[in-house]
């Protein structure tokens, strides 16, 4: 067992840290102190996840540059997507805290996509629209004269190119709306194509991009302090888990609330970031969980520290994983990559 550090150590105060002889990180030297479980030497082979407590810095205060500007009024809001938002956030670290493997690792990646529907008839009165929009469109805005009574035409046009299949779309649409006015119906113009004449307009469906989404990642660790040394560790990573994920009593006598801090998680061996392992982007703790009767029962040490306890941790990345992420030349991509 180690020896048992100065009590300040324990407390995130200005300690550095090295593993093998090489800092505990290369981004930037660890200021806020150290927490680790289990509390033995860590040596250049040794696996262990890393997770590094960082002051929440809004991404607006970071968007002012040459590539990115950002104005109180809305105006010239310019974003170079080829930069992560995240690799301009201003970084304070306040503390480290060091544990073993998950015994679950895994990651995952999604997007979301939607079915899209498009029908013939509108397809034709949207381009009529837009190509009346592009080039009848004014010099002066308030100068408008017949501009809108020629969208209007635009809008008729297709009428008159497919007067019967217009029409029958048409009248079936007006119709079902009045019918459902009375007793609040909920007849549609397809319903009454079905019921008419079997057939629907063809909604051309195709699944279409709809957005991107964020990760959250799960992890369990089961903790059983075996030393005093270890005790006050996982006493104090529940503590430091607890308090920076916590929302901040900000200025005007507590009307407003400050972001909790936010985490930087990164798989390691030794001093480096894992050649294999997926990276992750900044993430928020959204929940924790400590079950400290682990074992099924309740037993406690002579000072009452629980004999096993379980902590259960949910992060959130922050934003959302983007191509321009895989072609970072850093030691964060050197693995599988997000």
């Amino acid at each position: 067992m180690a020896s048992q550090p100065p009590e300040e150590e324990y407390k995130f105060k200005n300690i550095d840290v090295n593993i093998g002889g090489s800092p505990i990180s290369r981004k930037k030297k660890i200021k806020g102190g150290l927490l680790r479980y289990p509390y033995a030497a860590l040596t250049d082979k040794t696996d262990y996840l890393q997770i590094d407590i960082v002051e929440y810095s809004p991404i607006g205060g970071s968007l002012v540059s040459s590539n990115r500007s950002i104005r109180g009024n809305g105006e010239n809001f310019n974003f170079n997507a080829s930069e992560s938002p995240q690799k301009t956030r201003l970084k304070e670290n306040n503390g480290t805290i060091i544990l073993p493997m998950p015994s679950n690792i895994q990651d995952g990646n999604s997007v979301d996509f939607a079915a899209g529907n498009l029908d013939g008839l509108t397809a034709a009165v949207y381009g009529g629209v837009i190509n009346a929009i592009e080039t009848k469109l004014p010099n002066n805005i308030m100068d408008t004269g017949n501009y809108f009574s020629q969208i209007l035409q635009a809008v008729t046009n297709p009428f008159a190119n497919n007067a019967s299949g217009f029409k029958t779309a048409f009248l079936a649409q007006i119709a079902a709306q009045a019918a459902n006015i009375p007793l609040g119906g909920s007849l549609t113009r397809d319903a009454v194509f079905a019921r008419e004449s079997g057939e629907i307009l063809n909604q051309n469906v195709e699944l279409l991009f709809n957005g991107v989404t964020l990760r959250s990642f799960k992890f369990s660790f089961k903790l059983t302090p075996r030393g005093p040394d270890e005790e006050k560790q996982v006493k104090l990573i529940i503590n430091a888990f607890k308090k920076n994920m916590s929302a901040k009593i900000g200025s005007e006598n507590g009307i407003f609330l400050g972001t909790p801090n936010v985490f930087e998680l990164t798989y390691k061996q030794g001093p480096n970031p894992h050649p294999f392992l997926h990276s992750f982007k900044q993430c928020v703790l959204t929940d924790m969980s400590v079950n400290y009767t682990g074992e099924g029962t309740y037993a406690v040490y002579n000072d009452s520290t629980p004999v096993s306890m379980i902590l259960e941790l949910g992060f959130k990345e922050l934003e959302p994983v983007y191509d321009v992420d895989y072609n970072r030349d850093d030691n964060l991509t050197k693995g599988v990559g997000y």
